[in-house]
């Protein structure tokens, strides 16, 4: 199993009802291939280095977790299509 962290900056316009759904179901794609979540931290509402699709802050999630090589791949896939994720970076923290 190797060590992994996903950060993810989930979009400021939307209620805080479905900005907490949208970090479950992501923690869920992550147990769901595998994975086991070691870490959480809710850095809150940042302001964005430039305009995403016309936003200028976001809400700052990493999650840290571990999993085989095969699960980031699965799990950015995934990601990818969630509409109120503006950004995301999964990285191998063992490097």
């Amino acid at each position: 199993m190797n060590k992994y962290e996903l950060a993810l900056v989930v979009s400021a316009k939307i209620e805080d009802e479905a900005r907490t759904a949208t970090v479950e179901e992501v923690k869920a794609l992550i147990t769901r291939f595998g994975g086991t979540i070691t870490d959480v931290a809710d850095w809150g509402k940042k302001k964005l280095a430039y305009d995403i699709q016309k936003m200028s802050e976001g809400y700052y999630y990493f999650i840290q977790f571990d999993a085989e090589p095969t699960a980031p791949i699965e799990i950015e896939s995934r990601v990818r299509i969630k509409e109120n994720v503006i950004r995301f970076l999964c990285i191998n923290r063992e490097s």
